[in-house]
């Protein structure tokens, strides 16, 4: 024991030269503490408390004689002695028990005070009987219940339970197996389990007061023969021998230390032992603080003969037989570390803070202390060991830049992977690490690194730095693993293409993914798979889009799954250098989708496919946003001639056999995409025109300005293509208005021949026939509008001249004939006017019009030379019978026509889808409708309207 090591972790308080206060008088007999209180029990039965400093705070007489023991409990602020008072009788014995309540005083006197003494009992009764105390413990169970054991120089434990200061309380007796004195004692209090351990020259026994009667158990057969009995805060009885000092469990003997000498005093201090040895040798006595754990003294002085030990205030308190008193108290941490450095002991230090359980920063700061005394001494692998217990708490940089030397690259892989293991490291230690293990061409920790011990461990890395460090290292294989198993698709999928160029198994492990994860790992690589595998790539897509499999099973649902899975609008940028594969692909994914919910945008892609000379498509529907797509269609792309057929330049392109599929496919993409129930086609027209015209792609026009009626255009595009035949072919088609036609185009084909220049005599003849069968034009409009072409004789219009006038001369005949008859008529009504006012009219009728009966008076007769019996008329004397409805019929269309010359736009419209404007104006100034102006004023046709036009 000798071989420990003597520290000085303690130093004496006060000076070292403290003394028990004057106030106390009386030889000291026993000591306690507790509650910020030493309390000192004397020979003439006087009991003083001292304060911190070992100041005299009061003081009581509280036995008469002598007071042998004393214990200041903990929870409540009461106080037990035990002491001999006057002795009443000889039956009785002379020892009480008492119970002082330190915080109730009664006044004594005038001049001093002591506690309220709350209960008293006699020790020995004559089922209890007298004899010598050797030790005494009190216990406090839940207040106000103690447990007190008295221990007998007769081998007998009195204990005594219950509230005292009531008197309700219970003796019972406890005996050992032989008549020994009873040395010490000790409580075990641990959950529901009671036990009390007992110490006599000769045993220890354990006594478990839980059952009744209590249990006794022999620990050991040999015990102590003074009062060096203490126990430790685990709750372990300590006694000490000469040779050794033992520690019992309630299994029996622990472990033994053996320091020599014998054992005066023993006490438990913060997990230090202390011992007050006599050393024989030179009759000495030695105070050790002994730190068991660390197997060191942390303390060791020569003392005085001490009667008492007590701990306080945080310090250790040795009362000597003298009245002198020694405070011990231990060293700040920061100290003793201190000590510990200069002497270079820091194995010790190590294990006093972990022992002392200081923070871990504490910990870490020594353990760097210690690897920066082992680096100093080039003891590179055992400075690492401390280093790496340091991590969370020092900066790893710190070790780092001290390892950085490729002779150190084992010890500095080994920080990093502890690093890693225990999550501290960042993206800058990952590469480190693998820096280092691809420099040391350590594959095999490379795998253990990535993989782990058995190939499932959880990442403790950052992902993406460990896989870009191994290919760069051409360790694609270990990218790979960490790449998939991390979830990086794009990262793994990025190793296969670019690095290994494996596209089988990158379109294989595509396939293996979550629909929406497949897709946008396709978003991203999907140019480079179309470049090397554009048939897979495309299948891919369709599934991706389609879900075949999906579909067919969802029913009536399909059109709501359709809109949610991805688009093939979204895949066009990765075949933006493969156009063909993009028509194959869409073309595929239409033909399985009817009602997809980007059909518009698809068809707007395949046009522009469809319709480009040499498969490059400019991708307008996408880079338009919001621009009038119009403005395109002057591009300086050759024109179509009549024939279809393009410039001598692109002649042979065009006429490829690859261009006139693709244009039949656009054509009738044109006509399907646009069915006749629907307003609007699936695909953007104006782009679709942009698209024809650009790419002079007369078919596709035709059909579009036929199905918008922009009949204008439709001709305009066979005109300049001088297509005369489809001109009237067209014509014939569009300019029937008995189908719905638009008659103009006629009018506008005949502007064209005549502006020609050229000789186009039969297109003329012809178109002259449709023009005089519907009678869309005057003659002399047909005459000034071919009189500027120079190459068109009057034999071309001589036959149509002729039969317009035959015509016309018809109908002046017709008119001349009309004009007499209306001339008569008139002259016949202005003569009948003319005798009506001027001339009697004399009325022959001798029959009632209504009865035909003989006319009798009283008659009517009116100016139509109708007669009537007045009886036949009744009430209505005022208009003829006869007469009134012809009358009421002209009168009524007077009043419509005078309705309807106040509605302008009835009569424009007329005027406008008439094909004789003139007739219309003739036939309502014919009718009245329209006013004259006479010298200036305005006279309406009728006599009851003012309004005209």
């Amino acid at each position: 024991m000798y071989q420990w090591r003597k520290f000085d972790f303690f130093e004496e308080k006060y000076g070292g030269k403290s003394t028990i206060p004057e106030e106390v008088s009386g030889n000291i007999t026993c000591c306690s503490s507790g509650r910020g209180k030493v309390v000192i029990g004397c020979d003439d039965g006087a009991v003083s408390l001292l304060d911190r400093g070992l100041k005299f705070n009061f003081g009581f007489q509280a036995h008469s004689s002598s007071v042998l023991f004393l214990q200041q409990l903990k929870q409540r602020n009461f106080l037990v002695t035990v002491g001999e008072d006057e002795q009443v009788s000889a039956q009785q014995s002379a020892v009480c028990l008492k119970v002082f309540d330190l915080d109730k005083m009664e006044p004594e006197g005038t001049s001093s005070t002591s506690p309220d003494c709350i209960g008293i009992l006699r020790v020995f009764t004559s089922q209890f009987p007298e004899a010598k105390i050797t030790s005494f413990l009190v216990l406090e169970e839940a207040p106000p219940i103690l447990l007190i054991a008295i221990g007998l120089d007769n081998g007998c434990i009195y204990c005594i339970k219950g509230d005292i200061a009531r008197e309700r309380i219970t003796r019972f007796k406890l005996q050992m197996d032989n008549q020994c004195s009873v040395m010490g004692l000790g409580f075990r209090v641990d959950g529901q389990d009671l036990q009390l351990f007992a110490v006599t020259p000769n045993s220890v026994i354990l006594f478990s007061l839980q059952n009744q009667p209590p249990k006794r158990q022999f620990l050991d057969n040999i015990g102590c023969s003074t009062n060096s009995v203490a126990m430790s805060d685990r709750l372990e009885l300590i006694i000490g021998r000469p040779e050794a000092v033992y520690f019992y469990e309630v299994d029996g003997r622990g472990p033994c230390w053996a320091f020599e000498g014998e054992k005066k005093l023993l006490g438990w201090f913060r997990g230090y032992l202390l011992c007050v040895i006599a050393d024989q040798r030179n009759s000495k006595n030695i105070f050790n603080v002994y730190d068991l754990k660390n197997r060191l003294i942390a303390h060791s002085l020569v003392v005085k003969e001490v009667s008492h030990m007590l701990c306080e205030w945080g310090n250790i308190i040795l009362v000597m037989t003298d009245k002198s008193v020694l405070c011990i108290g231990e060293k700040d941490m920061e100290s003793k570390l201190d000590m510990l450095f200069k002497k270079n002991l820091y194995t010790v230090a190590i294990n006093l803070v972990q022992s002392q359980q200081a923070d871990a920063a504490a910990t870490a700061e020594v353990l760097r202390k210690y690897g920066d005394h082992l680096y100093s001494k080039q003891d590179y692998d055992e400075a690492m060991s401390q280093y790496i217990l340091t991590i969370g708490h020092l900066e790893p940089s710190y070790v780092i830049q001290k390892f950085l030397d490729a002779q150190r690259i084992y010890n500095l892989t080994n920080y990093l992977e502890k690093l890693h293991e225990k999550g501290f490291a960042s993206k800058d230690h990952t590469t480190l690490l693998l820096n280092c293990y691809t420099k040391l061409k350590d594959v095999e920790k490379l795998n253990m690194f990535i993989k782990g011990e058995d190939g499932v461990a959880e990442h403790k890395f950052d992902v993406e730095t460990a896989i870009r460090v191994c290919r760069a290292a051409n360790y694609h294989e270990h990218a790979m693993y960490v790449a998939k198993k991390a979830g990086k698709h794009e990262l793994y999928l990025k190793i296969l293409l670019e690095d290994l160029g494996r596209y089988d198994e990158a379109l294989q492990y595509i396939s293996s993914l979550d629909p929406s994860q497949a897709g946008v790992t396709v978003k991203e690589y999907g140019k480079i798979l179309i470049e090397h595998k554009p048939m897979e790539t495309i299948d891919i897509l369709l599934r991706l889009c389609t879900e075949d499999g999906e579909s067919t099973k969802r029913g009536a649902s399909s059109s709501m799954y359709m809109s949610m899975l991805p688009s093939p609008v979204d895949f066009l940028n990765i075949f933006v250098h493969h156009p063909q594969s993009l028509m194959d692909f869409l073309e595929k994914y239409t033909n399985k989708v009817k009602d997809s919910p980007a059909q518009v945008e698809i068809h707007n892609t395949l046009l522009e496919l469809y319709l480009s000379y040499d498969l490059n498509f400019p991708s307008i529907s996408q880079l338009n946003d919001g621009v009038d797509l119009r403005l395109r269609s002057g591009s300086g792309l050759p024109k179509a001639e009549s024939n279809g057929e393009v410039t001598a330049d692109g002649k042979d392109t065009y006429k490829g056999k690859d261009v006139l599929e693709r244009r039949e496919k656009g054509l009738r993409l044109l006509k399907t995409a646009w069915p006749s129930e629907l307003e609007h086609p699936l695909y953007d027209v104006d782009l679709a025109i942009i698209l024809c015209e650009m790419n002079a792609f007369k078919e596709g026009l035709l059909y579009l300005y036929e199905k918008l009626k922009l009949y204008k255009e439709v001709i305009a595009c066979y005109t300049q293509a001088h297509d005369h035949e489809g001109l009237i072919a067209c014509c014939k088609r569009l300019g029937d208005s008995g189908k719905g036609g638009d008659p103009s185009l006629w009018v506008d084909l005949l502007k064209y021949f005549g502006e020609l220049g050229e000789n186009c005599s039969k297109e003329v003849k012809e178109v002259l026939t449709y023009i005089e069968r519907d009678d869309i034009l005057p003659p002399i409009v047909v005459l000034q509008t071919l009189s500027r072409n120079p190459c068109l004789t009057l034999s071309v219009i001589k036959d149509y001249i002729a039969r317009k006038l035959e015509q016309e001369s018809k109908l002046i005949e017709g008119d001349r004939r009309a004009i007499e008859k209306y001339q008569e008529e008139t002259l016949a009504m202005r003569k009948e006017i003319h005798d009506l006012r001027t001339n009697a009219r004399i009325f022959q009728l001798s029959k009632c019009t209504a009865c035909t009966f003989t006319l009798d008076l009283p008659a009517v007769h009116f100016m139509c030379m109708h007669s009537f019996h007045q009886r036949c008329l009744g009430d209505n004397e005022k208009e003829c019978p006869e007469c009134a409805p012809e009358y009421r019929a002209v009168m009524e269309m007077k009043r419509g026509l005078e309705q309807n010359s106040k509605d302008q736009d009835r009569f424009f419209q007329q005027v406008k889808s008439s094909k004789d404007g003139f007739s219309v104006i003739a036939e309502y100034f014919g009718k009245g409708v329209i006013s004259k102006t006479i010298n200036g004023t305005v006279r309406s046709g009728s006599a009851s309207s003012s309004s005209g036009f």
